[in-house]
């Protein structure tokens, strides 16, 4: 065998390997995966109305400060809380309808990625996890609400 005659296989193999590498190696995403949003996709989401907000926080954290509208699911026991498990969103995940999109947070978008997940698990479909949290939210200069004031609106 001559080097001539091992150049055009080598080439192809060659070829095949780039092409194996750039290809194959991509993150395949399903259709019933979550996905991250910004605080501002999140904002045109609640101002296009037709989405379930779920706050997965923890109920001090909810009634401290959180978006207008939201829904309090814990995901979790964090800062302190000590829920019991029946509280907590595996146990209540019926609550979340599956026919809207979730838009899903928390402070810092640890938990909701965590929540995303449980949801993605559970066969939703439209799940949105606010990358950021609650804190890229008020840090972009967005309103939020706290308990206390919606006990101030009451007649």
């Amino acid at each position: 065998m001559n080097k001539n005659s091992l150049t055009y296989p080598g080439a192809l193999l060659f070829l095949f390997l780039i092409a194996f590498l750039i290809f194959g190696d991509q993150k395949k995403e399903t259709p019933s995966g979550f996905k991250n949003v910004s605080v501002e996709e999140a904002r045109g989401m609640i101002e296009k109305g037709d989405v379930f907000v779920l706050d997965v926080r923890t109920p001090a954290e909810f009634n401290s400060s959180h978006l207008e509208g939201a829904n309090q699911i814990p995901v979790n026991n964090a800062s302190g809380s000590n829920l019991n498990p029946d509280q907590l969103l595996k146990a209540r995940i019926n609550e979340v309808p599956k026919t809207k999109k979730v838009l899903v947070y928390c402070r810092t978008g640890h938990r909701s990625d965590a929540a995303s997940t449980i949801l993605e698990n559970a066969g939703y479909s439209q799940v949105y996890n606010m990358a950021g949290g609650i804190t890229s939210w008020i840090d972009a200069g967005y309103p939020v609400v706290s308990s206390q004031d919606q006990k101030n609106k009451s007649p």
